[in-house]
């Protein structure tokens, strides 16, 4: 078994570590604390050069003098009993009060609800914590390595963020815009970067207005802008499921509407619902996808019984929206006209969900050959298909505008892995950051999920290809590249350490020693030594191994 010889800073400090790769982990973990003079209750972080979080666990990778790690005392005397309470236990024994009362009383106090606010209050801190360590949670100080800015935030916005963005929002609401602005918001070469919260609200708007959707169905607009802003208020702090992603999706729509000439071959009424689902499709989304919240079994999950948790969440606070008065835009349609807008939201909203991604291309494709645009079946369809292409179109956008969007994509996996691990949940190893890498994650997705989908968009619609489907062609290559990249770098970086190691081996009589297991370069074995113990700078820890653990390591 081969032993690995880490490198490291600790407060200004090079240190090293030696143990072997078999070494359980907790035994690992201990070397660093002591490296560290930490205490069995202070929590560490370990960087690598590039300023991102890795486990110490026997995979650490190797590393030289060059290109240490930087090791961090983040909390000290941290330790789960100090909370002084089981927060799931409150939340359990507050909800049987709550029903209770309710069951007894018929009403529920307002201390119960002022108890569960505070409960929520502090689950929205715990939350907003952006990495879990393998101890439990720590204190966030910040440092030079301090994460970026979205993700320091509340889950929610503040009462003052609401002000700023509303008042902004209503000064420049009725300010003419530009012819030039107004052709470039329906390409999809579009740079939402550029553009405010309150600016993109004006864009949404003008969306409504150009397709004539104001006029054609008597839309007031207060009641849109009511509308809009709501929308912006119940879409969260989370690195990419946010209010940006809402616009950025609804604005492929808006694109694909003029490119594919949507009105005319699907309708108004249709159009608008495509248009209203994608800027509704991801309504207070946690950060957290379906997987985990059926895997955690959260309230979300339990009530919508495993089936589309999300999805289903999104459309319902969709609606709750629209039932307000001053935000329903269509209080002026007929009642069977709102009956197909209701229709079409649920089923484009539903649609969103990844799950049922064959399902639906596989019946698309089955249509298309014969597509009839007087069928409702296969209008349905189709609006699924539109909605899922904008819902996953990044790709299809410029590079420098495509890849930060992918940045706060694996930021967002990369928090829901870290508690999962956490948590003892099940890690799926697209979002696992000690196994991704940029190219590794999109190559597989686009060349087997997006593709397919846009192609059989485009098949029906050849308009899209140009704008849309060849992009996504270039941004393929574009990853497939970097991989190739990334696989030589990393065989390089492989054949100098074996160098490095072969000058470092021992040597008796000219033949090298491996001194792990005793057998010498040329096959020879050598007698058999003892284990190595855990090595530090500081000295040969007195403590001998522990076999591995066959249990889960966490």
């Amino acid at each position: 078994m081969a032993t690995k010889v880490i490198y490291f800073i600790v407060a200004g400090k090079p240190e090293q570590a030696e143990f072997r790769s078999d070494f359980p982990a907790d035994d690992i973990k201990d070397c660093f604390r002591a490296a560290a003079e930490a205490g069995p209750n202070d929590i560490l972080k370990l960087y690598n050069t590039k300023g991102n979080i890795v486990n110490i666990s026997p995979k650490l990778e190797e590393n030289t003098p060059d290109d240490r790690y930087k090791l961090e005392v983040v909390a000290t005397h941290c330790s789960a009993t100090q909370l002084g309470f089981d927060l799931a236990g409150m939340e359990r024994r507050l909800q049987n009060m709550e029903r209770k009362v309710v069951t007894e009383g018929g009403e529920t106090p307002s201390i119960v609800y002022e108890l569960r606010n505070k409960v929520e209050q502090f689950r929205e801190k715990l939350e907003s914590v952006e990495h879990l360590s393998w101890l439990g949670l720590f204190k966030e100080i910040p440092s030079e390595n301090s994460p970026p800015f979205y993700t320091n935030k509340r889950l929610r916005k503040t009462e003052e963020e609401e002000r700023r963005v509303w008042e902004k929002f209503r000064k420049i609401s009725n300010v003419q815009m530009a012819e030039n602005v107004k052709l470039y918001l329906r390409k999809p070469t579009f740079d939402n970067w550029q553009w405010e919260d309150a600016e993109m609200l004006v864009l949404l708007q003008q969306m409504y207005i150009d397709l004539e959707f104001v006029e054609t169905f008597n839309i007031e607009m207060p009641v849109l802008q009511n509308f809009l802003f709501e929308v912006y208020r119940h879409y969260n702090h989370v690195p990419f499921h946010n209010f940006k992603h809402c616009f950025c999706v609804a604005q492929m729509m808006y694109g694909m509407a003029w490119l594919a000439n949507l009105c005319d071959r699907l309708g108004p009424l249709d159009t608008m619902s495509l248009i209203t689902s994608a800027i509704c499709h991801d309504l207070d989304h946690p950060g957290y996808n379906n997987a985990y919240q059926v895997n955690a079994r959260t309230e979300l999950a339990l009530r919508y019984n495993d089936i589309s948790p999300l999805e289903n969440h999104h459309c319902a606070v969709a609606f709750e929206i629209l039932e307000k008065p001053d935000c329903n835009l269509f209080k002026n349609v007929s009642p069977d006209q709102f009956k197909r807008i209701r229709e079409n939201m649920i089923r484009c909203i539903l649609a969103t969900d990844m799950a049922r991604h064959n399902e639906i291309l596989n019946k698309f494709k089955g249509l298309s050959e014969n597509f009839d645009f007087t069928s409702k079946d296969h209008k349905d369809t189709l609006m699924m298909i539109l909605i899922k292409v904008s819902d996953i179109s990044n790709e299809a956008r410029p590079m420098d505008v495509s890849e930060p969007w992918l940045d706060c994509l694996l930021q967002e996996f990369f928090n829901q892995s870290d508690v999962e691990k956490l948590e003892g949940l099940p890690v799926a190893p697209f979002m696992d950051r000690d196994k991704v890498t940029k190219p590794s994650s999109q190559t597989g997705f686009i060349r087997f999920v997006l593709l397919p989908l846009f192609e059989a968009a485009g098949a029906l619609l050849p308009e899209l290809d140009p704008q849309i489907i060849q992009p996504v062609r270039a941004a393929l290559q574009y990853y497939t590249d970097m991989g190739k990249a990334l696989e030589e770098e990393n065989r390089k970086r492989v054949e100098r350490d074996a160098k490095t190691q072969n000058k470092n081996t021992p040597k008796q009589n000219g033949v090298a020693i491996n001194e792990q297991n005793g057998i010498k370069e040329n096959g020879i074995p050598e007698k058999k030594k003892e284990p190595l113990n855990r090595v530090t700078k500081f000295g040969r820890s007195s403590t001998p191994t522990k076999p591995p653990s066959a249990g889960k390591v966490k």
